[in-house]
Protein backbone atom coordinates (compact mmCIF):
# COMPACT_ATOMS: atom_id res chain seq x y z
CA UNK A 1 0.00 0.00 0.00
CA UNK A 2 1.34 3.43 -0.62
CA UNK A 3 2.50 5.40 2.11
CA UNK A 4 1.94 9.03 0.85
CA UNK A 5 0.13 10.27 3.49
CA UNK A 6 3.16 9.92 5.33
CA UNK A 7 5.67 12.86 4.38
CA UNK A 8 9.03 11.29 5.95
CA UNK A 9 8.15 7.54 4.64
CA UNK A 10 11.30 7.69 2.26
CA UNK A 11 13.10 10.12 3.97
CA UNK A 12 16.86 8.49 5.61
CA UNK A 13 17.90 10.40 8.42
CA UNK A 14 21.76 10.08 7.17
CA UNK A 15 23.84 8.70 3.97
CA UNK A 16 23.45 5.30 3.12
CA UNK A 17 26.36 2.85 3.63
CA UNK A 18 27.55 0.42 0.52
CA UNK A 19 25.41 -1.89 1.91
CA UNK A 20 22.42 -0.26 2.67
CA UNK A 21 22.62 1.30 -0.75
CA UNK A 22 22.41 -1.71 -2.16
CA UNK A 23 19.98 -3.10 -0.11
CA UNK A 24 17.98 -0.10 -1.24
CA UNK A 25 18.36 -0.77 -4.86
CA UNK A 26 16.96 -4.46 -4.25
CA UNK A 27 14.09 -3.02 -3.01
CA UNK A 28 13.26 -0.48 -5.60
CA UNK A 29 13.64 -3.16 -8.06
CA UNK A 30 10.83 -5.15 -6.28
CA UNK A 31 8.70 -2.25 -6.30
CA UNK A 32 9.19 -1.87 -10.36
CA UNK A 33 8.45 -5.57 -10.47
CA UNK A 34 5.42 -5.20 -8.20
CA UNK A 35 4.49 -1.93 -10.58
CA UNK A 36 4.95 -3.91 -13.80
CA UNK A 37 2.28 -6.90 -12.10
CA UNK A 38 0.16 -4.63 -11.26
CA UNK A 39 -0.02 -2.51 -14.77
CA UNK A 40 -0.24 -5.79 -15.87
CA UNK A 41 -3.25 -7.05 -14.33
CA UNK A 42 -5.06 -3.76 -15.10
CA UNK A 43 -4.57 -4.69 -19.22
CA UNK A 44 -5.97 -7.85 -18.58
CA UNK A 45 -8.61 -6.57 -16.41
CA UNK A 46 -9.75 -4.21 -19.37
CA UNK A 47 -11.67 -3.77 -22.47
CA UNK A 48 -11.32 -0.34 -22.67
CA UNK A 49 -8.89 -0.07 -25.74
CA UNK A 50 -7.39 3.70 -24.61
CA UNK A 51 -6.87 2.42 -20.78
CA UNK A 52 -4.71 -1.04 -22.22
CA UNK A 53 -2.58 1.62 -24.35
CA UNK A 54 -1.99 3.94 -21.92
CA UNK A 55 -1.41 1.32 -19.26
CA UNK A 56 0.84 -0.92 -21.09
CA UNK A 57 3.01 2.00 -21.89
CA UNK A 58 3.22 2.92 -18.49
CA UNK A 59 4.03 -0.67 -17.23
CA UNK A 60 6.91 -1.44 -20.14
CA UNK A 61 8.34 1.49 -18.77
CA UNK A 62 8.46 0.24 -15.44
CA UNK A 63 10.28 -2.70 -17.03
CA UNK A 64 13.09 -0.28 -18.26
CA UNK A 65 13.21 0.78 -14.89
CA UNK A 66 14.10 -2.73 -13.80
CA UNK A 67 16.89 -2.93 -16.12
CA UNK A 68 18.10 0.49 -15.04
CA UNK A 69 18.41 -0.59 -11.24
CA UNK A 70 19.52 -3.83 -12.33
CA UNK A 71 22.49 -2.06 -14.06
CA UNK A 72 23.27 -0.04 -11.33
CA UNK A 73 23.27 -2.94 -8.80
CA UNK A 74 25.63 -4.71 -11.09
CA UNK A 75 27.70 -1.58 -10.40
CA UNK A 76 27.49 -1.66 -6.76
CA UNK A 77 27.91 -5.05 -6.13
CA UNK A 78 29.85 -7.14 -8.77
CA UNK A 79 30.15 -10.23 -6.81
CA UNK A 80 26.23 -10.21 -7.23
CA UNK A 81 26.39 -9.44 -11.00
CA UNK A 82 28.75 -12.81 -10.98
CA UNK A 83 26.29 -14.72 -9.45
CA UNK A 84 23.50 -13.08 -12.14
CA UNK A 85 26.00 -14.40 -14.91
CA UNK A 86 26.40 -17.46 -13.23
CA UNK A 87 22.44 -18.32 -13.00
CA UNK A 88 22.05 -16.98 -16.68
CA UNK A 89 24.78 -19.32 -17.64
CA UNK A 90 22.73 -22.59 -16.17
CA UNK A 91 19.61 -21.12 -17.95
CA UNK A 92 21.32 -20.87 -21.17
CA UNK A 93 22.89 -24.55 -20.72
CA UNK A 94 19.42 -26.36 -20.16
CA UNK A 95 17.41 -23.93 -22.72
CA UNK A 96 20.45 -25.29 -25.57
CA UNK A 97 19.93 -28.93 -24.39
CA UNK A 98 16.62 -28.29 -24.76
CA UNK A 99 16.91 -26.81 -28.04
CA UNK A 100 15.13 -23.68 -27.03
CA UNK A 101 15.11 -20.31 -28.65
CA UNK A 102 14.20 -16.94 -27.05
CA UNK A 103 10.60 -15.97 -28.28
CA UNK A 104 12.21 -12.60 -28.65
CA UNK A 105 14.52 -11.75 -31.24
CA UNK A 106 17.66 -10.03 -29.09
CA UNK A 107 16.64 -11.83 -25.91
CA UNK A 108 19.36 -13.83 -25.73
CA UNK A 109 21.18 -13.62 -22.77
CA UNK A 110 24.01 -11.97 -23.75
CA UNK A 111 22.16 -9.40 -25.26
CA UNK A 112 20.30 -8.88 -21.99
CA UNK A 113 23.28 -8.55 -20.35
CA UNK A 114 25.45 -6.05 -22.57
CA UNK A 115 22.77 -3.58 -22.74
CA UNK A 116 21.98 -5.19 -26.77
CA UNK A 117 18.55 -6.34 -26.04
CA UNK A 118 15.21 -4.47 -27.91
CA UNK A 119 14.08 -1.51 -25.67
CA UNK A 120 10.31 -0.45 -25.78
CA UNK A 121 11.89 3.01 -27.62
CA UNK A 122 13.85 0.22 -30.18
CA UNK A 123 10.56 -1.52 -30.96
CA UNK A 124 9.08 1.71 -31.92
CA UNK A 125 11.32 2.97 -34.85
Amino acid sequence: MPSFADPFAGNVNRKMTKEELIQAVRLDIAGELEAIYLYDSHVQATDNEAAKAVISDIRDEEKAHVGELMTLLRTLDPKEADFFLSGEGEVKELLEKLDTKPETPGAEPENLLNGNSPTVGSLRD
